[in-house]
């Protein structure tokens, strides 16, 4: 069984601005399934896609199911959900140790900077770059799943 434990934060965007950062990958996803035990997301993300189960938020940890598709097929599947999905630029930012996956919203949630960590366990000592500001860990309005149907232009 797959256990994903991550960490999210919302971003300075001056700070982030200023960053020297690499080329972003395009994302975008849709939700397949949603009920109150797992969602079913499927994600292009650059030239990979992935379907992925993700079980019920305990903390900061979950399972999590995640599985290569072909890119066509991906792409056949998120035509069908075309009015609900997410659609930003991820950045991958090495900070010490660990990969930050830097989400920059575009459409209904653009304006939104959020900057997840994964870790290998919930009390993981990790550094916490300086473009950073709050956790939003536990807040489900950020999650990409509730970012759908409550978009950030309507906060």
């Amino acid at each position: 069984m797959g256990k994903e434990v991550e960490r999210k934060f919302l971003v300075n965007i001056s700070a982030w601005e200023k960053l020297d950062k690499p080329a972003p990958l395009h994302t975008v996803q849709a939700y397949l399934s949603k009920n109150k035990n797992a969602v079913v997301r499927i994600r292009i993300k650059g030239e990979e896609a992935f379907i992925t189960i993700k079980g019920k938020n305990e903390g900061i940890s979950r399972t999590e199911f995640e599985y290569n598709l072909p890119l066509e097929e991906a792409s056949d599947i998120l035509a069908m959900s075309k009015e609900k999905r997410i659609e930003k630029h991820r950045y991958l930012i090495p900070v010490a140790s660990h990969l930050w996956e830097v989400d920059v919203f575009l459409g209904e949630n653009k304006g939104l900077v959020l900057a997840e960590v994964e870790l290998e366990f919930e009390n993981e000592n990790f550094v916490l770059p300086d473009w950073v500001l709050e956790e939003v860990s536990n807040e489900a309005k950020y999650y990409n799943v509730n970012l759908i149907e409550k978009p950030f232009s309507d906060w």
